[in-house]
């Protein structure tokens, strides 16, 4: 007879948690049971390497399962490491008290809890938004969506690969939606450094995006947020709402608008220029970024703000200036300053204070913390109104004194409210009648046992009697075995002691469940109050949430004007036009890096479109060219944020766009060679060009052999002198042959950074000077960073070697010769491979011709120029 086949038992506990599971598939459950949180199999196998917790194994009807918990008080320890290594985590709670059951305690998801949806102070960074995007992949456009819940800011735009991509690169998002089956397009376009979430392709719909977001407002269209247009956008905004749903977040009545990210307003910058201008984050160790020594805001509002800023710098010349007037004003009036900032320091997280209190996630004391940060706004006000600055005054009379809020909550709250209600003294004395009886019923027991205490002192004649409590039989008299034969009839016997005995009376029991029932009803009466308070409050949504954007743009202002008094920036020349003149100029980064008593060397950069349109800066390495660079860039990049900027002077043209292309940067990674890359980031800044652009090129063609590095970077200058749009340019290479160009090109500049040459040595300047440089100082640089003596003494040789056969001269010649020849024979018509190379060249279309096809297409006519020279010969 076969085995019967042994039937596995699962026990109750594992049988709600499996179907709890099953429920939330992509996240990691966090089970309550009892005093701890546990988790099971694969979670608990994640939850222990993340955490650094014990796994253990629990026998379950025969089958091992893994297991690792952690105490229920310690989630605000563990839940932060979960979220930020990018988890998504199910908080199940006990649902009812399990004392109050027989059966098995009911469970449910409270909260689900992701990288991008968040409420929790130690998940969230202060001085960064917490972005929850939603990427949707249309037929020729793509939409995005970015949402932070614990301010309420949503946002939305559309556009292309490369719009989308900027986006993401400005706003980081915690976590990225994207529907399911554009899962590898994602991938493809924008890499895998985002914590993704992939939803069902239903979601992204139009109808049904529009709907929800209909629905969210209270609108029946979305005209009035001028977004109706966009329709990748709203699919995207849509996908967002909807996610908010499932993670059981439906108290959502901070986010009351949706605004467009008005591209068309802020300075174009890719990927690349963000990323090589360092302004908040940095590919190097323990590097300084831009924002690091621009920040000096106080509040986290501010801090948030600030880099919206950096991330979109504006092209409005008035919306400059203003922030430019502000920031004079504030430099020049100490005393303001210093007030504004002192207010300002002490306020709370208004933005998030306020998002806690829309999703009833607030607490008593952030309450009070939401008042104490109001009160500051009040002399904020009073002083932006009184000043001489229009847009001062205008941010004065925008702010709102909430005036009943605060006197509301004065009235409602004590002062030292406490984080939990359940710990009591939330609500003020005075506010309740009924709250205040049952207090006095409850906290005056001690002088009620004291006179019941005397009382029966007398009645007895017992001197050493106790009254005392414990959690066994509540309140009790105790007395000593001397006095035992003293003790009253009516004294019921509870407990024998060694040296005494305790007893209870129907007076002292029917006291004990007063002050019980007291305590009871006052931790109810103290919630109810509380909650309706919160009702109350909503209201105020709004025009608190005014009052922290206008608050952190003070903050901002105040920062730039600190700024500027700490490191000598003056106040730049914003106008229309398409100069760029800096005297004096330096970097807001290097400088603050020097040693001490060492001076920045500074700089003067004067760019136009009529006579200086390209500056070739030629020098060796390490003397400073790509600093020249970079610190331009920032300079104009500080200045369209509403900055004062690093130089004695800046008459700065309006830019649109700022393109950099720094050094050759490797992206093996993705399966590109240096040079690969290089050549993409550069076709992409060729066809995007503007007359307001502002290109920054080092070191291009490094990436590949001399003469093919020649070539192109002579045919990128070129293309870049003779395009329409004459982009003001600098350009920094060490191809000396490049100084020759401007002998053909009346717009091309030659400048070099001055070198000193000592006997053995020499000596880098770092100051720009008009003429191009002689020759490179690589094997100097080679020296000083300690290369052997005898590969430097070599190198030396075969330098002398090289430059005697390739003179620049005779290179010169050559060329000439070539030139003149390939004239000539193009003079000879007959030759049937001329006329096809003829044709080829008439066919062009120069307009939408990249500079890579350009390359391309002229080493095909190089090639057959070859082999009718070789036929000839």
């Amino acid at each position: 007879m076969a085995a019967k086949k042994k039937i596995k038992k699962v026990t109750p506990l594992m049988q709600q948690y499996n179907a709890i599971k099953v429920k939330h598939p992509d996240a990691l459950l966090l089970f309550r049971v009892g005093d701890f949180y546990e988790t099971f199999g694969e979670d608990a196998v994640k939850a222990a390497k993340i955490l650094g917790i014990i796994l253990t194994h629990r026998n379950n009807g025969g089958d091992k399962t893994e297991l690792a918990g952690f105490p229920h008080h310690s989630l605000n320890t563990y839940l932060p490491k979960l979220v930020k290594a990018g988890q998504r985590v199910a908080i199940c709670d006990q649902l009812e008290d399990p004392k109050q059951t027989k059966s098995i305690v009911k469970r449910g998801v409270t909260e689900l809890v992701t990288p991008g949806v968040a409420l929790n102070d130690d998940i969230l960074s202060a001085k960064s938004n917490n972005f929850l995007c939603a990427v949707h992949f249309g037929r020729n456009k793509l939409g995005v969506s970015f949402l932070d819940i614990s301010t309420g800011e949503y946002l939305t735009s559309e556009g292309s690969v490369e719009q989308v991509d900027k986006l993401l690169q400005n706003f980081s998002p915690n976590e990225v939606l994207v529907s399911k089956s554009h899962k590898k397009d994602f991938v493809e376009c924008f890499g895998n450094q985002f914590h993704s979430f992939f939803l069902e392709d239903w979601i992204f719909q139009e109808d049904y995006a529009e709907e929800s977001l209909n629905h969210h407002f209270g609108t029946k269209t979305l005209k009035g947020f001028g977004i109706d247009h966009l329709n990748h956008g709203i699919i995207a905004s849509g996908a967002v709402l909807h996610y908010l749903s499932e993670t059981q977040h439906s108290r959502l009545q901070h986010i009351n608008k949706i605004q467009r990210i008005a591209e068309e307003e802020y300075v174009w910058m890719d990927r690349f220029t963000i990323r090589n201008l360092e302004l908040y984050n940095s590919s190097h160790q323990n590097a300084v970024t831009l924002l690091d020594i621009i920040d000096k805001t106080i509040s986290p509002m501010g801090g948030r703000l600030l880099k919206r800023w950096l991330a979109l710098p504006l092209k409005n010349v008035e919306k400059i200036q203003q922030r430019h007037q502000v920031v004079s004003y504030l430099k020049d009036e100490d005393e303001a300053l210093g007030k504004i900032q002192g207010y300002i320091k002490q306020m709370g997280d208004l933005e998030r204070l306020i998002s806690k209190l829309a999703t009833g996630k607030i607490n008593p004391k952030e309450v009070v913390q939401l008042k104490n940060s109001l009160e500051a706004v009040v002399p904020i006000k009073q002083l932006a109104q009184n000043s001489t600055n229009n847009s001062l005054k205008n941010i004065g009379e925008r702010l709102n004194d909430c005036e009943a809020l605060r006197s509301k909550i004065k009235e409602v709250l004590n002062e030292e409210a406490p984080v939990n209600i359940a710990k009591g003294s939330t609500i003020a004395q005075g506010y309740s009648e009924e709250l205040d009886e049952l207090r006095g019923l409850a906290f005056s027991s001690k002088d009620y046992l004291d006179q019941m205490l005397q009382r029966e002192t007398k009645e007895t004649g017992i001197t050493s009697l106790k009254i005392a409590s414990n959690n066994v039989f509540g309140y009790y008299i105790e007395v000593r075995n001397t006095h035992k034969d003293k003790v009253p009839e009516s004294w019921i016997r509870k407990q024998t002691l060694v040296n005494a005995e305790r007893y209870i009376t129907e007076e002292l029991k029917e006291y004990e469940s007063k002050i019980l029932g007291a305590e009871e009803r006052i931790y109810l009466l103290e919630q109810q109050l509380f909650e309706q308070l919160l009702v109350w409050m909503q209201e105020y949504i709004a025009p608190v949430q005014l009052n922290a954007q206008l608050i952190a743009q003070l903050d901002c202002l105040c920062g730039f004007a600190q700024l500027a008094k700490e490191n000598n920036y003056v106040e730049p020349v914003v106008n229309d036009s398409t100069d760029i003149d800096i005297k004096e100029g330096r970097h807001p980064v290097i400088e603050k890096q020097l040693p001490i008593g060492d001076a920045y060397v500074t700089n003067d950069v004067l760019l136009n479109r009529e006579e200086q349109q390209i500056i070739m800066i030629t020098g060796p390495n390490m003397s400073g060219k790509s600093a020249l660079l970079r610190q331009t860039a920032l300079i104009v990049l500080l200045a369209q944020m509403g900055s004062f900027v690093p130089a004695t002077e800046a008459n700065l043209g309006v830019v649109d766009k700022i393109f950099t292309r720094v050094g050759a940067s490797d992206n093996i990674s993705m399966g590109e060679s240096t040079f690969m890359v290089e050549m993409n980031e550069t076709a992409s800044i060729l066809n995007n060009l503007s007359e307001r652009s502002l290109v920054l090129l080092d070191e291009i063609g490094r990436g590949t052999s001399t003469y093919d590095g020649i070539s192109i970077a002579w045919a990128i200058s070129e293309y870049l002198h003779e395009h329409p749009a004459k982009a003001k340019t600098l350009f920094a290479t060490h191809y000396h042959e490049l100084n020759e160009m401007t002998t053909t090109f009346s717009r091309i500049k030659n400048y070099n950074v001055s070198v000193k040459e000592l006997k053995d040595n020499v000596l880098f300047l770092r100051k720009l000077v008009p003429g191009g440089s002689e020759h490179s100082f690589g094997i100097h640089v080679a020296k000083m960073a300690g290369m052997p003596q005898q590969v430097i003494q070599k190198a030396n040789k075969i330098l002398k070697k090289l430059e005697k056969s390739h003179s620049s001269e005779e290179m010169t010649d050559k060329l000439q010769a070539s030139q003149s020849e390939m004239q000539l024979s193009f003079f000879n018509l007959d030759d049937p491979l001329l006329e096809e190379i003829k044709e080829e060249i008439l066919h062009l279309d120069i307009d939408t011709l990249t500079p890579v096809e350009a390359l391309m297409k002229l080493n095909e006519i190089k090639r057959l120029l070859g082999k009718k020279k070789k036929a000839s010969s």
